[in-house]
């Protein structure tokens, strides 16, 4: 059902000072793109199958915001990319896994995404992708 990390994701105070530091690294950014949705602005470095995504909050009341605010900048989310993402959060659901999104939604990079929460997956925020290209 999982086909690949499709990305990790980095929650970053300055996006500017995020996208700097990951070209010193030598990755080369592949796009900035802000969805309005989530109120972020997200920038991309792909690395082989998967991308860096770093997110910086566009408002105040922003869940990267208050991100930031409880843990400090770094690893958000890690995402998985899925052929059929209803039916992964179907099969997540069945197996006793916690939704925080029940049904898929506009994400970045044009895909359908959906959450898992951390409560029930060992603290760690799992992101579920369908990549539209």
């Amino acid at each position: 059902m999982i086909k690949h990390i499709s990305h990790i994701g980095i929650a970053v105070k300055d996006l500017d000072e995020g996208i700097a530091f990951y070209q010193k690294l030598g990755l080369t950014l592949e796009g900035v793109e802000e969805v309005p949705s989530q109120k972020v602005k997200v920038a991309f470095f792909p690395v082989g199958d998967t991308r860096i995504e770093l997110l910086a909050a566009t408002s105040e009341d922003s869940p990267i915001a208050k991100f930031i605010e409880k843990k400090g900048e770094g690893i958000q989310h890690m995402a998985f990319a899925v052929d059929d993402l209803p039916e992964a959060l179907k099969f997540s659901e069945e197996e006793g896994i916690r939704l925080i999104d029940k049904e898929p939604r506009p994400g970045a990079h044009n895909a359908d995404i959906a959450f898992l929460h951390p409560k029930s997956t060992g603290g760690v925020l799992i992101e579920l992708c369908k990549e539209n290209h």
